[in-house]
């Protein structure tokens, strides 16, 4: 069963990465195509993939011996 949630994890890990690349390139493209510029494209994947990893390592960045002594230290 662990490998069948490892693999939800690593989906959605994948999907974040994707998502955060598609929709910051989507809007560099409509800045480009909207200002007339060729410069926005390359900033909105780029911000996009940064914006993509952060998320990722705040959300999935923890080990489960830190969250276990975090609950411990929270009295949970």
């Amino acid at each position: 069963m662990s490998g069948q949630g490892n693999a939800d994890q690593g989906l959605r890990i994948v999907s974040i990465l994707i998502s955060g690349v598609v929709f910051y390139g989507g809007l560099g493209w409509l800045a480009d195509w909207w200002f007339g510029t060729s410069w926005c494209l390359p900033v909105g994947l780029i911000v996009g993939m940064v914006a993509s990893i952060y998320l990722v390592i705040v959300q999935f960045g923890h080990s489960d011996d830190e969250l276990t002594s975090r609950q411990e230290d929270s009295g949970e």
